[in-house]
């Protein structure tokens, strides 16, 4: 959620005025001490997110992906397609698709 830049400016200055730690004003107020922090440094909210990979993941590609390599792990599979490790276990999971390692994998033979 992100707050008016108003009220970010009346908690900074009311923790600035009644000398309070950023503990208090962020009980006072029902905000995140981390948020008070971040007004702190940088009073205006950021407009967008900084993501470096895509954050769609192409679900064909990723069915094919596993069964072509079913014994692949998720970092694997993460740079092949040009994901996070993290958005994969999370498309895996919204798929159905759980592959578990066990000891008689192909690459655990090796």
């Amino acid at each position: 959620m992100t707050y008016s830049r108003d009220f970010r400016e009346k908690v900074l200055e009311i923790r600035k005025r009644d000398k309070l730690t950023i503990e208090e004003v962020a009980r006072e107020f029902g905000v995140g001490k981390a948020s008070v922090s971040r007004w702190e440094k940088e009073i205006e909210a950021k407009q967008r997110r900084s993501k470096k990979v895509s954050t769609k993941i192409r679900e064909e590609e990723l069915r094919r992906d596993v069964e072509k390599y079913g014994d692949g792990y998720q970092y694997e599979r993460a740079e092949r397609l040009g994901m996070s490790q993290s958005g994969i276990c999370y498309a895996l999971k919204r798929l159905g698709m759980s592959v578990k390692k066990n000891l008689f994998t192909p690459q655990s033979l090796c």
